[in-house]
């Protein structure tokens, strides 16, 4: 079976609508894999299939963050959230990621910050394997519904709180990328009706587990911002909007009061 070449298989990754179809067709060929697992792995992509679920890897934050199927896939947008963690962070600070997926905000700021005590919480038991396999020893995580399974311990000493929660109107869900759409976890997108419930439900419960000069970071789409920040204040936290416009990427940063 011959191996396509870079301009074969970007034609024809153009032609199934891939965007980026240059970028993928070099890292397609860059895999070392048979001719005939080739073919597979364009198949797969031609069909819709996300690149990093086949890869087996996506890159966020300068790192390669491991993803398999049935896994949300780190974006782009979401490195913002790890800057704004970052610059909030204090030394030796107790952090927390909820709706953690891969693991790839946690695993990020594990990376840059030797210091802090990292704990990473997700509902899905595949998410939760995919964490523990890119976290390994820098972090904990744990399997159940936002911070109910985090060890009591906590309570009242978590430094920064990180949630990149769902918060696609569930009537918005059919207008997504196929790829998202199909190979992703529902879970993973679906915020209810307006697209707030997770963040409902994280707003409620935060100052009790948040320091008293801890923080509250949740990622939320642009229109969504003002009610997100309306919860924050509804549950006695200080809210603030920070966007970037070269990321696309909202966040909404409730500080403790």
């Amino acid at each position: 079976m011959p191996v396509p070449d870079l301009a074969s298989l970007t034609a024809q990754l153009r032609a199934a609508g891939c965007v980026f179809a240059d970028e993928e067709a070099g890292l397609l060929l860059s895999v070392e894999q048979s001719p005939g697992d080739l073919a597979v792995m364009i198949a797969q992509r031609v069909h819709g299939v996300p690149l990093e679920q086949i890869l087996g890897w996506a890159e966020f934050c300068g790192l390669r963050i491991l993803v398999g199927p049935g896994v949300f896939v780190p974006r782009r947008r979401t490195e913002f959230l790890v800057t704004q963690a970052l610059e909030l962070c204090p030394r030796d600070a107790f952090v927390v990621d909820l709706c953690c997926g891969s693991g790839a905000v946690a695993t990020a700021l594990a990376t840059v910050r030797r210091d802090v005590s990292l704990y990473a919480t997700d509902i899905d038991p595949v998410a939760v394997a995919c964490a523990r396999r890119n976290l390994v020893d820098r972090g904990q995580v744990f399997e159940g519904d936002l911070f109910a399974p985090l060890p009591a311990s906590l309570r009242g000493r978590v430094d920064v709180i990180v949630a990149n929660a769902p918060y696609v109107p569930t009537d918005e869900i059919e207008l997504m990328p196929m790829e998202a759409r199909d190979y992703e976890p529902r879970a993973s997108a679906d915020g209810g009706d307006d697209g707030l419930d997770i963040q409902r439900g994280i707003g409620a419960s935060a100052s009790q587990w948040l320091s008293p000069t801890g923080c509250l970071l949740v990622e939320t789409g642009q229109r969504q911002a003002p009610q997100t920040a309306e919860i924050f204040s509804r549950n006695g936290l200080l809210p603030r909007i920070v966007r970037s416009e070269e990321l696309d990427s909202t966040i909404v940063i409730g500080l403790a009061i």
